[in-house]
């Protein structure tokens, strides 16, 4: 019967020896974990399993470094340890998703820019009510918001990676742009 090595013990066989067989054990005791708890974090699956292999690639080649706290001999910190590594890479993802998303948008806006959108071509041509007026009234932040939710159809969590907003944000942004416009149109 093989004996089972704390997380501590783990660990420092990586980090000395590039103990593949004990990197193995890491990962399985700790890999479905770090998923659970980045999915509650992170809806998009992709991005979730991406930061997970990602934190594990970082403590094997020893970019990550265990610091083992004072008087703990099983490695009690290493759940946490490997938490903050991948926290840390999942908003750096979320960061680079928005700030991708945004360079996409800015980029089919400089290729299209002689021609009018079919939203703004309606947004132009509507006369009840000064709906155009309206908008333009709107501070850029919750233009940004209806445009992401309300023409592009996107969800809140979508809105949210594209604007690099918190959803929360999203919603409270869309609540407030929706009732100036009712007022701006009453």
């Amino acid at each position: 019967m093989s004996e089972t090595k704390s997380d501590g013990e783990l660990l420092r066989a990586v980090a000395a020896d590039g103990d593949r067989r004990a990197f193995e054990e890491l990962y399985r005791r700790y890999a479905p974990w770090l998923t659970a708890r980045m999915r509650s974090r992170c809806a998009d699956a992709g991005i979730v399993d991406d930061v997970v292999q990602e934190t594990f690639l970082a403590v094997w080649r020893g970019t990550a470094r265990y610091r083992q706290p004072v008087g703990d001999t099983v490695g009690a910190d290493a759940a946490g340890w490997l938490w903050r590594i991948a926290s840390r890479r999942l908003v750096d993802a979320l960061r680079g998703a928005g700030a991708r998303g945004r360079l996409r948008q800015t980029l089919a806006r400089l290729r299209h820019r002689d021609e009018v959108s079919a939203e703004d071509r309606v947004l132009a041509g509507v006369e009840h009510g000064d709906l155009a007026g309206a908008l333009v009234r709107l501070s850029p932040e919750l233009r940004a918001v209806l445009q992401a939710t309300v023409v592009d159809g996107l969800t809140t969590r979508e809105a949210a990676v594209l604007l690099g907003i918190p959803p929360g944000t999203v919603k409270t942004r869309a609540m407030r742009a929706r009732r100036q416009l009712r007022e701006a149109l009453a």
